[in-house]
């Protein structure tokens, strides 16, 4: 017998990373929420049958939604990241910032799905007010599961942790298991076929840390083909070989590729399509049609279908 499909909406939706994995399990998205002009173009496009919320969650009442959208079986949330995540530097935090993550319990309260799962970079563990979050999460009468998941153990080209909230009012969530212990290299959406235009590496005016990047690569590669951390370091000599899984995709325009021609090494930033396909999204997901940073970055706050698909079926396969 076929499955129900299940209603669900997702909160800080972006441009519907998490709607689209969940539906893949069997998830029925009745609406999406996001302040994000940009990712409401996005997502509308990519649920045309869903409601959309352009706006913040603490505007909203959840009650008055509830009404208004019936039955909802499951909550996907990505609550603000980015002051909980390391990407920020040594900046301040904005406490508030990260206090949206309340607002999953108040919409929670509200709906009382079955399933909740939330979604957050790996730091956010380290937020003074976690405990309280899951403790919160846990009174309105769920049992929680907490658990770091890779994106490459999930069929995506990249290596991307993240936190990984289950919660079910009926049992305790069992912990999600890999697909693979395979890793799909970085090469494997790589566009080596010259279709995007590509400038000397060692041009004018190229900064200084980024050529002495490259050199390491060049000095442990040869004229083999690599990708380069472009702007910024990750710590790990800012360079890795196109045999791994990509370096995860940040909201910046962070990676270059870069090849041998006849005058000498190539460089070309990863492209829109390249960057899609790292992060496990079929071409036809839409991150908009804005400039390209609106669309990198809508691309790097998302969360890979393939991961969310995997997390989903796991809630939902003893329902």
């Amino acid at each position: 017998m076929a499955r129900v499909p299940i209603p669900t909406i997702d909160l800080f939706c972006g441009a519907g990373g998490s709607s689209w994995g969940a539906r893949l399990a069997g998830a029925k998205i009745v609406a999406g929420f996001d302040m994000c002009e940009v990712a409401a173009g996005a997502y509308r496009e990519n649920f045309p049958e869903a409601s959309f919320y352009e706006d913040r969650l603490e505007n909203l009442d959840p009650f008055l939604v509830a009404a208004e959208l019936g039955r909802v079986d499951l909550i996907l949330a990505s609550p603000e990241c980015t002051n909980h995540s390391p990407a920020k530097g040594k900046g301040p935090r904005c406490e508030k910032s990260k206090e949206t993550a309340f607002q999953v319990t108040r919409f929670a309260s509200a709906f009382r799905p079955r399933w909740i799962v939330v979604e957050n970079v790996t730091s956010m563990r380290r937020w003074l007010r976690y405990g309280e979050f899951v403790s919160t999460i846990e009174d309105l009468g769920y049992n929680v599961t907490a658990q770091v998941l890779d994106t490459k153990e999930f069929n995506v080209p990249q290596a991307r942790q993240r936190l990984f909230l289950l919660c079910d009012r009926a049992r305790k969530p069992s912990q999600v298991k890999p697909v693979t212990r395979t890793f799909k290299p970085a090469s494997s959406v790589v566009d080596h076929n010259g279709t995007f235009a590509c400038s000397p590496l060692r041009s004018e005016g190229r900064a200084a840390p980024t050529l002495q990047r490259a050199e390491r690569a060049i000095a442990a590669l040869g004229k083999k083909p690599f990708l380069l951390v472009y702007y910024g370091s990750d710590g790990a000599g800012g360079w890795q070989r196109l045999s791994r899984p990509l370096r995860t995709i940040t909201t910046l325009d962070r990676f270059a590729f870069v090849k041998w021609g006849a005058s000498g090494p190539l460089m070309r930033m990863l492209q829109v399509p390249e960057l899609k396909a790292a992060m496990g999204m079929p071409q036809k997901f839409s991150v908009g049609h804005g400039p390209r940073r609106d669309r990198i970055r809508l691309i790097g706050n998302a969360v890979c279908p393939p991961i969310m698909r995997a997390v989903v079926r796991s809630l939902i396969r003893r329902a």
